[in-house]
Parts: structure tokens; sequence; C-alpha cells
């Protein structure tokens, strides 16, 4: 698969790694001279250009891209690379980084973003899969467990917005581990409350079932208790 990353800082260039650890093509690109450090990301081809401009992203090919991840520090800069790139460029796939919580209302097709989140190694997950908002997404496995993490960023439409944990009967097997809300890593609670747009991590044992974790979070009535 052929990757373009906008924004060569540590987030880009964390992504970059883990996509070619996986064996993608990874093209990096970034406007500041500064952030060239080609021999730390040494295997992926590099570009100083401005991709909020048309003949940049024409000079990147980025009709070519399989995917354009907008990792830059400037949510502007990444909402107009992803407007870009889906709709003068044809891009299939667009995961874009969100650093301002306020601004993620943004993050949605009007401006050509297929995802939105914060975390890098889940942007590399985002990548890879053909994941929605919604959409479970495997993190990593254990080895020794065969356990693993999932992430998913839950949508507004979600029946457990707004419930709170205690009320909610997740499936035998999995653990809601975290919470990830803008900026802020929240260790789960019985009295904290599930907001639209939270991102989950879930550890999930080997014995699971990952469809009835869907089946939670997109119908919930079943696995929400009733309050006394």
């Amino acid at each position: 698969m052929k990757v373009m990353i906008a924004g060569a800082g540590s987030v880009g260039r964390s992504i970059a790694r883990d996509l070619l650890e996986h064996g993608h093509e990874v093209l990096l690109v970034d406007s500041n001279p500064a952030a060239m450090r080609v021999a730390q990301v040494a295997e992926a081809e590099w570009m100083l250009a401005d991709v909020c401009e048309m003949s940049a992203l024409r000079d990147a090919q980025a009709e070519t891209m399989d995917v354009v991840v907008a990792a830059t520090g400037d949510d502007k800069a990444n909402l107009v690379v992803s407007f870009l790139a889906k709709t003068e460029f044809g891009v299939p796939r667009t995961v874009a980084r969100v650093n301002n919580p306020r601004n993620e209302w943004m993050y949605d097709a009007q401006w050509g973003v297929d995802v939105a989140v914060s975390t890098p190694r889940i942007m590399t997950a985002m990548v890879e899969e053909a994941v929605a908002v919604g959409d479970l997404v495997r993190v990593f496995t254990f080895r020794q467990s065969g356990a693993a993490m999932v992430e998913v960023t839950l949508p507004a439409s979600s029946p457990v917005v707004g419930v709170l944990l205690r009320e909610i009967q997740w499936p035998v097997d999995i653990v809601l581990a975290c919470i990830i809300r803008g900026d802020r890593t929240i260790a789960p609670t019985p009295d904290d409350t599930l907001e639209a747009h939270d991102e989950l991590l879930f550890i999930v044992s080997s014995e699971a079932d990952p469809e009835a974790l869907e089946q939670v979070l997109r119908r919930g009535t079943a696995a929400i208790r009733p309050t006394a």
C-alpha cells in the first residue's frame, strides 16, 4: 500500500516507522526544513513541500496514493490536506490527526476526512484497516496470552453514549481498559459516563467474541443494566 504522510514531526515519523515495518511504501512530506530528519526514517521517501498547496500534492503524485495521513500539528492544515486529497486527487482513504478536541466536529466527510483520531498507534491501525468511526480496530496482540487490545471511536449514535459505566454490562472476557477523551487519558471507574467520540481501549481475551462487543456499542439495550 502507498501512503503519504503530511507532517514529518514525531507523530508522522512514528506512523511512518510502523507502516514501513508492515511492508508499506511511505512518503513523508513537510514544509519545515527542520523536520527533514531523514536518517530517523531512512526507508521512507521524503519531500520538502507545503502539502496545503495543489502543486505540492501534484509533485507528490497524490492521485497514486492508497491513503493520505494528515498528521501535522495544525488542525487547519490537516483539514485542508484531507479535503484536497479526497476532492481533487480522489484518494480512497484519508486519516486525519485531531490536535484540539474543540475542532473535532469539523473532521467529517465534508472536509474529506474518513477517519479522525488523535493517537499515533491508533492512526496506524486506521491506515491499515478499512475502518470508520464505530468499528473495532485491533491495535496489537499480546503474544503469550493471545489477548488483544482493540480500539473503537464511539459514534454519537451509540446507545451507550451518556450511560454510566456501572450500568453497562460488557461481554464476558472483555474489559474496558482506558478512555481517551480529547487530550485526556481516563482510567475508567463505575461513575464515569461515556461521551460521543471517546476513544475506548478494550482488552479482549482470545476466547472472547468481538462481535458481542460490537453489538453492545451499536445496539446497547441488552447490555445496559436497568437502574434501581
